[in-house]
């Protein structure tokens, strides 16, 4: 077995610090070289099509590969298709495959399967919570509305190894978004295999699949990149538990984990310190609303209290305390051609803010004589209590506000959610998709499927589509610093 030790310890709040630690050992092993890895839950599933969560992603992406990817620097780079080529007006894009191309069973790999991927993304009946990816495709949204069939999605196969996309309008960031799970290749006679796929076309095979406890990879020697696959086995164990992950690498049976809980940061930084990397990612740690219930429906100035009862310098330094930084945006620094509006009160100080908090706290109509008691859902993990219990205290001090915390299994919390029934405030965040603010804004459009909040406003939907018809840059850019302004003066999320 060869044994690459690296630590990748990861919570966001606003631009968010990834950490890894790194150390080589040879050890003989009869699989061949193993990498063994820390799964902080269950995929939800390994369908490319209806898998949503991040750790379903981590997956998905080792047993699938788009027509792009990304190399490690974070450079767009070819991947199932070796070339394309964009019309002068930006509505067509053609992808050329590569050759050769084989699915895991040895089926030739062709366009006509990537065009069966697209079709089901939008179709109503698979239920793909990414269906709005490709909303800008001719065609898509009506298919998602149930209005057109599948077969008039604007993706053809001119041939075995020719993809030809039609768009609506201009997609600048589409080479980074056909490079997401959600647009892999399909074929049209595995539908129905559920959640655990029979044939892959990416690096790797899924050999077996116990829930709660193991996803196990094996190489694909079918992959047409398949002599560059340097390891054999990849090994994703199930734990739930941040301090758990950490302890079993320290004891040498993971070889990467990207959980380092902050209560153990700084012994990991000092003991561990040759193995230790860190780098920035594009993601944000937010708060939500449910917006279609009392007490936060219509009432944006309790909503923009509780917002500003919240210390984020005190949490980044004290709770999380790994590098991040405090969100007064929604999209994070560092995203090309943008720049993040921001809150306009993040200049002032801790206790200024703390005083408009409370005059809005009391516009809102609460107050001693009508204290507010509220309910925050978070999933399980410790950094994501530690948090949740800081920003109780936070309310408590500032705003008199008595608020419950409830811990939830990932996937009881998402269903909670989305039923926006008993949930009042949640936790949840966002990972860039590609490099560009729409795939955080474009999550709060009220059409989306990711819209967990249920916010709704006429002005934000505009701009966001006034923003998708723009082909100059510029002005496009424009548009989405607007919309995210209007998002923000909402208070639609912390």
């Amino acid at each position: 077995m060869n044994s690459w030790r690296a630590l990748v310890a990861g919570l966001l709040v606003a631009a968010a610090c990834g950490f890894s630690l790194a150390s080589c050992t040879q050890v003989e092993d009869p699989s061949g070289t193993v990498l063994n890895r820390g799964l902080s839950s269950d995929p939800e599933s390994l369908d490319p099509q209806k898998a949503r969560s991040v750790q379903a992603a981590s997956v998905v992406r080792d047993i699938g590969e788009g027509l792009t990817g990304y190399s490690p620097a974070g450079e767009l780079v070819p991947r199932a298709a070796e070339s394309w080529a964009v019309s002068e007006d930006g509505l067509e894009y053609t992808f050329t495959l590569r050759e050769g191309l084989a699915w895991s069973d040895g089926v030739p790999l062709t366009a006509a399967h990537f065009v069966h991927g697209f079709r089901r993304l939008v179709d109503p009946t698979v239920g793909a919570f990414y269906a709005q990816t490709a909303s800008d495709i001719v065609n898509a949204s009506a298919i998602i509305a149930g209005d057109a069939e599948p077969e008039s999605l604007g993706v053809e196969a001119l041939d075995d190894v020719t993809l030809k996309i039609r768009l609506e309008q201009p997609v600048p960031y589409l080479l980074g978004l056909v490079s997401h799970p959600s647009m892999f290749p399909a074929r049209p006679d595995q539908d129905g295999s559920g959640s655990r796929p029979a044939v892959f076309s990416g690096a790797y095979t899924v050999a077996e699949w116990q829930p709660g406890s193991l996803v196990r990879l094996e190489r694909n020697e079918r992959y047409w990149d398949a002599a560059n696959t340097a390891i054999d086995v990849v090994d994703y164990y199930i734990i739930t538990e941040e301090a758990a992950e950490l302890n079993r690498y320290r004891a040498g049976e993971l070889d990467v984990t990207n959980n380092v809980p902050p209560s153990l940061f700084v012994d990991a930084d000092t003991e561990l310190m040759a193995e230790m990397h860190v780098s920035s990612y594009l993601g944000v740690y937010y708060y939500g609303f449910n917006l279609t219930q009392p007490p936060f429906k219509d009432n944006p100035e309790l909503r923009q209290a509780l917002s500003m009862a919240i210390d984020r310098e005190r949490l980044v330094e004290q709770v999380t305390g790994r590098g991040e930084q405090p969100a007064y945006s929604f999209v994070p620094p560092g995203v090309y051609n943008y720049e993040s509006v921001g809150l306009p009160y993040a200049s002032l100080s801790t206790e200024q803010r703390n005083e408009a908090a409370r005059r809005m706290f009391a516009a809102a109509g609460y107050g001693p004589d009508n204290p507010l008691t509220i309910e925050v859902r978070y999933n399980t993990s410790d950094t994501n209590r530690r948090i949740a219990v800081a920003i109780q205290a936070m309310w408590n001090e500032v705003l008199g506000v008595e608020t419950t915390l409830v811990n939830e299994e990932f996937q009881v919390l998402l269903s909670n959610i989305n039923a926006r029934e008993i949930t009042q405030v949640f936790r949840s965040s966002w990972i860039g998709d590609y490099n560009d603010a729409q795939t955080f804004l474009g999550t709060m459009e009220s059409s989306s499927s990711s819209n967990l909040p249920g916010y709704s406003s006429p002005d934000y939907d505009e701009l966001m589509e006034r923003a998708a018809s723009r082909t100059d840059l510029d002005a496009r850019r424009l548009f989405l610093e607007e919309a995210e302004r209007v998002l923000l003066n909402d208070h639609a999320v912390i």
